[in-house]
């Protein structure tokens, strides 16, 4: 052993000058090749579902160079190898023979004819082409030798096939088969896969109208050269020479410009493969181009649509915005962009009211004439019906009970709720006041779908296991098809709110949703059931739609993208109408189940809605949430005593006890009782006292305006300091005459209809009036200049 090594030492010694030279070029090689062999920018390219081609962007330099192929077509295959490079399979990244025969044919011939192998062609390609010289020639080869040991022969042909030109600005195969045939590579025919194998000898060639017998020649060689060797029939065969060349480049498809646009931005230069169902998105972009035509006459240009999967939350169509043109605006991805929520919000206030147990569904909520700190909400119609039942406040989206709901929850509650469900707003509750429930919040439609959507979900999850949540269900929905959304962890207490709640929100958006007076809603009624609410900002700027099924959530916003209003853009009109088409191209989805596990049955009063009290006559059991038992009960049924006609009221002291006949009543104070009979003709009034009786307890007379602890703002009037205003009053008894005083200064009498027109002066007083009963009330008033602090 010493002496063998006595001997190899003796023999590094005397060649040491050589074994020096090997490893500085063996460690050349090995180092020859960058660690990124391209370092060229590729284009975006996002693919549908089924991972068809949607949408592309073209490359930060100029180029539509699509990322790396994941496999390459065998015709193709066949037919590059075959016209190209023969031994691939055989030579390490050069062909001797190849090599010398290029060489014999240059010299001997005017022609010029290249020996490169398709490794050789790579590398190239890798050093941008440069110039044709022996020298560069030899580097290719050393460097083709060090590409075969990293890569394998399927690698080193995908290379080739994404960065190969084909004339102009198209790089790669897959581009090169969209632009010059408008299908993927995959699809690519036997004439096809030939053409844009020999295309890349000379890419210029593909301009339309120049040297196309000479594309043809060399193409219709190929192709029998394919036929020769086996790998194609005569039928086959002759079938490819008789498709004709490509001409001018075809578009890209582009059905998600918007979505095409986003994911530029948010993933560059990749291949992204969405959740985009293909056929739902040119449907739904048919729906849009249509709706586009019909609001375009009222100057509204712009709109949007969001189809989102209610199970795995993934995108199924985005439709940014109409096809209206870029001087509307059409270019600006209005599904991402905040803008006034409307009425769409209403229903989560709802939902948390009965998750709480403060508000069952039909519960009568006042709709009333209302001042709350100077803030006056009105409904959509400018009317009032005293009273409604809750689910007909929501379904016909009035905006009078939504405020006072609002006030009853908690303004700062009710945000933090939002923000439980994902749904951030940008500034603090103090910012958006109990407006915030009528629009005075901004949302985006991708935020609203998604909440609706992860109510949905949340409903269907607790009746699909066990009656159990997922702590993470108002989770961000995704485009990325193959992105898995975590939805938290399995527990038995709703995280947000419970599926009791939710059921009987949906159930109520399941009626006609119309804002009260409209009378288009009837154009909405469709056989497939959803929960669908509107939504109009301040201005009619704004218009929404959203609606869920068991399966599918979608969402609509129609508008102007500079933020005019025009008259007529409201939710019903301008919205609804595409959301219900949209339903239509939808498969049909079962109605949610009843959580049963999460309702309970309760005595109801038919006539309020509230849990029955023993006065309530017309008693029904409802599955109810579970915690709807910690509601109030009928507050508006009361005990009276009628005389034995049941024509007067009496009392102990005025009437014998033993003909008293006990009545229950429905009854509701005087300024409901002033709104409700108008438009509940069947209302019965409390029958008047029989004379004698006292009454003291009674409140007859109640102040319409102005209401209690409200100012009242006079407006400047071309320097006067004085201005009419309208005192109003509701009097349970309908045939009274009351007196009006300020400051015990008689200012006017009023007979059954009681509204005094009266001019005043800023100032404080006190409103008092006494009606011929001598029944008497008062309230003080505050009168100040509209520019007063």
């Amino acid at each position: 052993m010493k002496v063998f090594l006595l001997a190899l030492k003796k023999i590094i010694l005397k060649h040491r000058i050589k074994l020096s030279v090997v490893l500085i070029l063996f460690l050349f090689w090995f180092f020859c090749l960058p660690k990124q062999l391209f370092k060229d920018p590729t284009s975006t390219v996002v693919t549908s579902s089924d991972n068809v081609l949607i949408g592309a962007r073209i490359a930060s330099d100029g180029q539509w160079r699509f990322p790396e192929m994941d496999s390459i077509p065998e015709r193709f295959k066949q037919s590059i190898l075959l016209f190209e490079d023969e031994y691939f399979y055989h030579h390490p990244g050069f062909n001797p023979i190849s090599i010398f025969n290029a060489i014999k044919h240059n010299l001997t011939k005017d022609t010029r004819r290249g020996g490169s192998t398709i490794t050789q062609q790579v590398i190239r390609l890798s050093r941008k082409n440069k110039r044709r010289t022996y020298i560069e020639k030899c580097i290719e080869i050393f460097m083709a030798t060090r590409l075969e040991l990293r890569y394998s022969k399927e690698d080193i042909l995908k290379l080739y096939a994404t960065h190969t030109p084909y004339g102009g600005n198209v790089v790669g195969l897959e581009t090169a088969s969209w632009r010059y045939f408008g299908i993927p590579a995959q699809e690519l025919s036997w004439g096809q896969s030939a053409t844009l194998a020999v295309l890349p000898n000379a890419p210029s060639l593909i301009f339309p109208g120049r040297n196309e017998q000479l594309l043809l020649k060399k193409r219709n060689r190929l192709l029998k050269k394919l036929w020769s060797e086996n790998h194609i029939d005569e039928t086959t065969y002759e079938l490819a020479i008789a498709e004709p060349l490509p001409q001018k480049p075809i578009a890209l498809p582009n059905i998600t410009p918007h979505l095409t646009e986003r994911i530029k931005k948010e993933h560059r230069g990749k291949r992204i493969q969405t959740s985009i169902d293909r056929h739902l998105q040119y449907q739904a972009n048919i729906v849009a181009e249509r709706h586009y035509q019909r609001l375009k006459g009222n100057e509204i240009h712009n709109l949007a649509i969001l189809i989102l999967d209610v199970e795995t939350r993934k995108v199924l169509s985005y439709v940014g915005n109409s096809p209206s043109g870029k001087q509307h605006g059409n270019y600006v991805d209005i599904i991402t962009k905040n803008r006034s929520a409307g009425s769409t919000l209403k229903p989560f206030l709802f939902a948390s009211l009965m998750h709480e147990g403060q508000l069952l569904p039909n519960t009568l909520v006042k709709d009333i004439p209302t001042v709350i700190n100077g803030y006056n909400p009105k409904n959509f119609n400018k009317k009032h019906s005293g009273v409604v039942p809750a689910s007909r406040a929501l379904s016909r989206s009035l905006n009078v009970p939504a405020v006072r709901l609002l006030r009853q929850y908690g303004l700062q509650k009710f945000y933090n709720k939002l923000h439980k469900m994902n749904l951030k707003l940008n500034s603090p509750s103090s910012h958006y006041g109990l407006a915030l429930i009528l629009g005075g919040a901004e949302s985006s439609l991708w935020g609203l779908t998604k909440t609706y959507a992860s109510a949905a979900s949340t409903l269907n999850y607790f009746e699909s296991n066990s009656s159990t949540y997922r702590t993470n269900e108002f989770v961000e929905p995704s485009y990325l098809l193959n992105t898995k959304i975590d939805f938290g962890e399995q527990q038995f207490e709703a995280p947000v709110i419970n599926a009791g709640a939710i059921y009987h929100t949906f159930k109520s958006l399941q009626e006609v949703n119309r804002p009260e007076g409209d009378e288009n809603w009837q154009f909405f009624d469709s056989s497939k059931r959803i929960a669908w609410k509107t939504g109009t900002s301040f201005g009619f700027k704004d218009a929404w739609a959203v609606g869920v099924t068991q399966k599918y959530a979608i969402g609509v916003w129609a508008g102007n993208a500079d933020g005019e209003g025009r008259p007529g853009l409201t939710g019903i009109t301008a919205a609804a109408p595409i959301l219900f088409d949209i339903l239509d191209i939808l498969p049909n989805s079962s109605w949610f189940q009843q959580p049963f596990d999460d309702l309970t049955e309760m005595e109801i009063c038919a006539q309020s809605g509230h849990l029955a009290s023993s006065f309530c006559d017309n008693i029904k059991k409802e599955l109810l949430p579970n915690n709807g038992i910690k509601s109030k009960q009928c507050p508006y049924h009361k005990q009276i005593f009628l005389d034995a006609s049941k024509a007067f009221r009496v009392n102990s002291e005025c009437y014998p006890l033993e003909d008293m006949i006990a009545k229950n009543w429905f009854t509701l104070t005087p300024v409901i009782e002033y709104y409700y009979a108008t438009s509940n003709p069947n209302y019965r009034p409390l029958p008047t006292y029989l004379q004698g009786c006292s009454i003291s307890e009674v409140q007859f007379m109640e102040f319409i305006y102005p209401k209690k602890n409200e100012e009242v703002l006079l407006p400047k009037d071309l320097g006067n300091n004085t201005t009419e205003i309208i005192f109003k009053l509701v009097h349970q008894q309908g045939e009274s005459t009351v007196y009006w005083y300020l400051d015990e200064t008689y200012i006017g009498t009023t007979e059954n209809f009681h509204e005094l027109i009266y001019q005043i002066k800023p100032g404080e007083y006190v409103l008092t009036v006494v009606d011929d009963e001598g029944n008497r009330i008062q309230q003080k008033l505050a009168v100040k200049l509209a520019s007063e602090n």
